[in-house]
């Protein structure tokens, strides 16, 4: 196996793991896995053609989420909105997974959809904003699903003050027909959502978002922050209004702070679901030892998959997702596969192998070594 300066290290792949999948969701806390897409293996891909999706593929892994008892937050950052994952394709993945919902149940129980902007990338004022966000809007609950209120880059880059964005916000949130979750993406995920609420003082930042919370928490199921902040999380959801929950986006952090009080809607959950829906069913059940043993090998998982610049954490997931044999092949739109080195993928592998995440780990290595002999590194 490759590791930095140019070495070679020998890895033993562990014994295949069996996790059981639940009788039902986690109880004690409100859990999302944000989920990838599965790219067209025919299809163009490249950076700027418009995105190809394996529908069937992209579709059996949501039911592999559903099934260890997690919602699905859809066609959100994970599933490369504004980096590659065009509205056309966007607009058939919400109806897609919203329809494969209604065969297990309630969509608005099973999935909620990222409803933002990116449509409307020429839109030069806060009212066209106000309309992008509502067309939007109204496909997602249109399909039954869930709404998540996605950061809107549009609004970043045309915003001048807190009230552009409480006005923006208002109306859009007048008109949803259910609570929404609202999302506060940070710039290391999103450079061009610095910012955000019109502050790049994180303080003054908070300070707008709370306003804006308090003024329509009737309307807000929760918010969700993925600021790779601790402390600000947990000062956060303790300054929420009574109802309105934290679901903690920090994969560096997730689980102290999902014990401690904040619900969940993360990346990683695409990884490391069945471990995670173990540990969600020992922390129901108040065994807080076992849950925090569960999820120790995967922080260190979560740190690399996401570590700068964290924006291509999806290389990884995707990458974990074809070792562990939800996919055919390591392909992603816009040809993201190509945004982590092989080094990376490498420590990738070694700790997904010793959190127990690869099922059939000699899928697993011999996927690894055709990798490795593609990009010229043979043993």
């Amino acid at each position: 196996m490759p590791a930095a300066g140019g070495r070679l290290t020998e890895h033993e792949p562990g014994p295949p793991v069996a996790w059981p999948h639940p009788p039902g969701p986690p109880r004690s806390r409100v859990a999302y896995a944000a989920a990838h897409v599965v790219a067209d293996p025919f299809g163009d891909n490249t950076p700027g053609a418009p995105a190809a999706v394996d529908w069937e593929a992209t579709l059996r892994f949501r039911r592999h989420l559903w099934s260890y008892g997690f919602r699905v937050a859809e066609a959100m950052d994970t599933a490369q909105r504004n980096m590659g994952l065009d509205w056309a394709a966007t607009r058939e993945l919400v109806t897609r997974t919203a329809a494969e919902a209604k065969g297990y149940g309630d969509p608005a129980a099973l999935v909620s959809c990222g409803a933002g902007t990116d449509h409307a990338g020429d839109a030069s004022s806060l009212t066209e904003v106000v309309s992008g966000y509502a067309e939007q809007v109204e496909l997602v609950q249109a399909t039954g699903a869930g709404v998540i209120l996605m950061a809107s880059r549009r609004l970043a880059a045309l915003a001048r003050s807190p009230e552009d964005y409480h006005a923006v916000y208002g109306r859009v949130l007048a008109e949803v027909d259910r609570p929404v979750i609202l999302h506060w993406l940070g710039e290391m995920f999103d450079p061009s959502l610095a910012g955000y609420w019109g502050s790049r003082d994180v303080g003054a930042a908070t300070e707008s978002l709370l306003g804006l919370v308090r003024a329509h928490a009737s309307r807000i199921d929760g918010v969700k922050v993925s600021l790779l902040d601790a402390g600000h999380e947990t000062r956060l959801r303790a300054a929420l209004p009574p109802g309105v929950r934290l679901y903690t986006g920090d994969d560096f952090n997730y689980s102290p702070l999902i014990e401690s009080g904040s619900d969940a809607l993360l990346g990683v959950f695409d990884a490391i679901a069945p471990v995670a829906s173990a540990a969600l069913q020992a922390l129901d059940a108040g065994d807080a030892a076992r849950y925090r043993e569960l999820l120790a090998p995967t922080v260190p998982l979560s740190r690399k998959i996401f570590e700068a610049p964290t924006y291509n954490y999806k290389t990884g997931l995707v990458f974990l997702a074809w070792l562990a044999g939800h996919q055919d092949g390591f392909t992603m739109v816009a040809g993201a596969q190509s945004a982590r080195s092989v080094v990376h993928l490498a420590e990738v592998y070694r700790l997904a192998d010793r959190a127990g995440l690869l099922p059939d780990p000699g899928l697993a290595e011999s996927r690894m070594r055709a990798m490795l002999a593609t990009a010229g590194i043979t043993s």
